[in-house]
């Protein structure tokens, strides 16, 4: 299969949301060594799950197929251009390459019109710029308590991994 291909999966994928109420019309795709190996549906509101993208739903079903969380050597197709959300959830499970058809700009443009408001929960230029700063100079409140116990356990998990 091409990328074209590949794609197109993602996109058929997001149109299940036209007829399935309570998920919303993103998709993703994971391939790897030329086959799909995951799909995903955004399930947010239908299983409320904030983390139930297209994309988070294909990796967690790609790791499960693979038996493994790591992707390396995998590529993921979304529908749209994924969230910090999402690319945090590729990067870490070491997905190599993304593509996606819809920019988000056009997705705003796109969901501006709906009338009532905009269908897109998240505002992912705020997203992105919150989460680019340090713990303390970000909006929401936030901070340290019990350094020491939480560093325990981590460090006694150290040792027997």
């Amino acid at each position: 299969m091409t990328d074209e291909e590949f794609m197109r999966r993602a996109i058929e994928i997001s149109a299940r949301a036209l007829d399935d109420p309570g998920c919303r019309p993103y998709g993703g795709v994971v391939v790897k060594d030329g086959r799909i190996v995951g799909e995903g549906i955004n399930r947010s509101v239908k299983d409320l799950d904030p983390t139930s993208h297209g994309e988070t739903e294909a990796i967690r079903d790609a790791c499960r197929t693979l038996g493994t969380t790591d992707l390396t050597g995998c590529t993921l197709y979304a529908s749209c251009e994924p969230c910090p959300l999402c690319v945090a959830a590729m990067m870490i499970a070491g997905v190599d390459r993304m593509y996606y058809a819809v920019s988000l700009e056009e997705s705003d443009a796109i969901l501006a019109a709906i009338p009532g408001g905009d269908c897109n929960a998240v505002d992912v230029q705020s997203l992105r710029d919150q989460t680019a700063k340090p713990v303390a100079k970000r909006t929401m409140p936030s901070g340290q308590i019990l350094s020491g116990e939480g560093g325990d356990v981590l460090r006694r998990w150290s040792r027997t991994a």
